[in-house]
């Protein structure tokens, strides 16, 4: 039997109030937490309270991507168990209508919400996301990223504790095992930025050496470059055999310097991905990033199937309440696992298909299962 429209829409209804109430407690709860965090971290700098509610601000629609498949299970489970008992399932069942049909709806609504996250909740999440980033290092943080990589290779702005001015450095290629730059054209700038000479060359190596200074050992890093051609301005360019560049970045602190794959749109994810490749950076935190938002409809989903296995139990069997609050842990047991798949797949212990997408699948699979179990119409 085809379940009617008008109880499609009632079933709908229903299952969006619920889900918006949850969502909105829980969003208000961890915008405020958040919020406090951050009055926390501005009290030593004195940063004006307009600029933390900006942060605030800034930073919400990145933590409502999270707080969305809890508000879903939280939601569907009150949303169901409601239904459950005020006996308006019997009601469907005696109608010949099944679970299957029951849950249609609600499926339908989170697999659609999760659509609209993916392809336009999540763009606009990441620029709001990389402005914060930008206010966060200037006012909390007191400096900005080091390096950006485009489709004309790698750029990299230093500027050194040992010398004045500052270093912007490009390269076409690099070698992410042992940080060597290829094809390097390094620019130097005084303070006042005004130029002061440039460096060409076909490689160059971040090394560190171990100094001492009264008396105290610390190590100094340094660009190590090979048949370097200096050009001085009004002068002839003159060729240098070894040439060293000081410099106070380190490979770890390089690539940490990339923007965030939360920074950036689902949409302008892959090209990066793709230049990142290119210039021999690994991108396997990138492609887990957009691999885990293009799974957001099926999570979604999966979310709806646990509310309906831990709230569709008739009242008169019992222990309902241990079934919801088995619900509710299910949820962070699911969040649980994920997080550690994400992990593993970001350490490159598995493929980033296989992270990104197991805990999805699975969760569908196993709350398909248990409905299986439960409903025999």
């Amino acid at each position: 039997m085809r379940i009617p429209i008008t109880l499609s829409k009632y079933i709908g209804k229903h299952f969006i109030a619920r889900v918006g109430i949850v969502f909105l407690v829980m969003m208000s709860t961890i915008i405020l937490f958040d919020s406090l965090e951050l009055i926390r971290r501005a009290y030593a700098k004195e940063v004006p309270l307009s600029i933390i509610l900006q942060m605030a601000l800034l930073k919400a629609p990145t933590i409502i991507q999270k707080i969305v498949p809890f508000a879903i299970l939280l939601g569907g489970i009150l949303s169901f168990a409601k239904m459950t008992s005020t006996s308006e399932l019997v009601v469907a069942r005696s109608a010949g209508i099944s679970a299957w049909q029951f849950l249609a709806p609600a499926l339908i609504i989170s697999f659609c919400l999760g659509l609209f996250i993916m392809a336009v909740f999540n763009p606009l999440s990441s620029i709001m996301l990389s402005k914060f980033e930008k206010v966060e290092a200037k006012y909390l943080k007191g400096g900005l990223s080091t390096l950006s990589v485009s489709s004309n290779g790698l750029w990299l702005r230093q500027k050194n504790k040992f010398d004045s001015g500052k270093t912007v450095i490009n390269a076409l290629r690099v070698s992410h095992e042992n940080m060597e730059l290829y094809d390097v054209t390094i620019l130097m700038f005084g303070d006042n930025n005004e130029f002061l000479h440039r460096v060409d060359a076909a490689k160059a190596s971040l090394k560190q050496e171990e100094l001492e200074n009264d008396g105290e050992k610390y190590l100094q890093g340094y660009w190590d470059i090979k048949d370097a051609i200096l050009t001085i301005p009004g002068k002839t360019a003159g060729s240098r055999t070894d040439y060293r560049l000081k410099t106070d970045l380190s490979k770890h602190h390089i690539q940490e310097s990339f923007a965030s794959p939360e920074t950036m749109s689902f949409w302008e994810l892959p090209t990066f991905i793709s230049t990142l490749k290119e210039a021999g950076f690994s991108a396997i935190r990138h492609s887990l990033h957009w691999h885990s938002v293009l799974v957001t409809p099926f999570f979604l989903s999966a979310m709806v199937l646990f509310a309906a296995v831990f709230s569709l139990r008739p009242p008169r069997q019992g222990k309902t309440g241990a079934l919801m609050a088995g619900g509710i842990l299910a949820g962070f047991v699911i969040y649980f696992i994920s997080n550690l798949v994400l992990a593993l797949g970001q350490s490159g212990s598995i493929p980033v298909i296989v992270s990104a997408w197991t805990p999805a699948f699975v969760s569908i699979l196993l709350g398909t299962v248990l409905m299986l179990h439960l409903e025999d119409g």
